[in-house]
């Protein structure tokens, strides 16, 4: 089996961890707070990413020189759970899945004020496209326009902001270093938070609050996985492959069925992204040196 080949099986293995803990999120949702949600799935996710990081190569790979800029990241990565957890509570899983697809197009256009990077026209035009298809997602000022949809935007927006300072600071500090300082900040915040959201758990949630916290972890894990064997422009379109987890799992378990004009978007939003992708991937393999 070729590199390429695995590298595509872990990055939807690692989808698939994030749809899973995506829908047992929206699940938990229905009884405790986003903030008790993040607390838990932090708490079962520390002691996890150290331990990889110990088989990664030693804990020593945690230590950091910039705690500024971990804590930058842990607020970012706070604002991102948060607005997702509470959109998924609001929306059904496949159009929350749909809208938070945008934030390859929103690291795209912040790309170019925050990194000094250019954006050339076809990339431009394909970020134009993908917009398209959020406003017919969101349908704002129709009737079937939700304000959950701008939470879940605002979610999208954290985590591209929160890709833009991997790519910016992530040649200077560990992976998991990244990762688990990232992780810790919300774990932290929720923590102090907890008392005023207190829900207690039934039994079978706290079976939800593990299973959310060993899949999150489980996804980080395998796509890093992927990235390792494949080329980011091969693996990473197998990202869209959630959307299909999404309409899966949101009927199997809420009954939910898409509109018409939620597969339009979506189909716009993923050909967006594709296209962009196959544009960067196109231009890293013209800039890579010859062996």
């Amino acid at each position: 089996m070729s590199a390429s080949i695995k590298g595509i099986g872990f990055m939807c293995l690692g989808v698939l961890c994030l749809a899973v803990g995506d829908a047992i999120s929206k699940w938990l949702g229905e009884v405790h707070s986003p903030l008790q949600i993040i607390f838990f799935r932090t708490l079962v996710s520390l002691p996890l990413i150290a331990l990889l990081a110990h088989f990664a190569g030693g804990l020593r790979k945690l230590r950091t020189r910039r705690p500024g800029v971990h804590l930058l990241r842990g607020l970012i990565y706070t604002g991102t759970m948060g607005c997702f957890v509470l959109g998924l509570t609001l929306l059904p899983l496949a159009e929350a899945t749909a809208i938070a697809f945008v934030a390859p197009l929103f690291v795209t256009l912040l790309s170019v004020p925050l990194l000094g990077e250019r954006i050339e026209g076809p990339v431009l035009a394909a970020s134009l496209v993908g917009f398209v298809g959020v406003l017919i997602v969101v349908r704002p000022g129709g009737e079937a326009f939700h304000p959950g949809s701008l939470v879940l935007v605002g979610a999208a927006l954290f985590y591209a902001l929160m890709l833009i300072t991997a790519r910016r600071w992530g040649a200077t500090e560990h992976l998991w270093a990244m990762i688990f300082h990232m992780t810790l900040v919300p774990f932290v915040i929720t923590g102090l938070l907890l008392p005023w959201v207190w829900q207690a758990p039934l039994p079978w949630h706290w079976l939800g609050f593990l299973g959310s916290g060993l899949f999150g972890v489980g996804a980080t894990a395998f796509i890093t996985l992927a990235f390792r064997h494949a080329p980011a422009a091969i693996a990473a379109p197998f990202d869209y492959t959630a959307m299909l987890w999404a309409v899966v799992l949101g009927w199997w378990f809420w009954g939910e069925m898409p509109d018409l004009w939620v597969f339009v978007g979506s189909a716009l939003i993923i050909g967006s992204g594709l296209a962009i992708a196959y544009r960067e991937g196109r231009t890293s393999l013209k800039r890579r040196p010859t062996a």
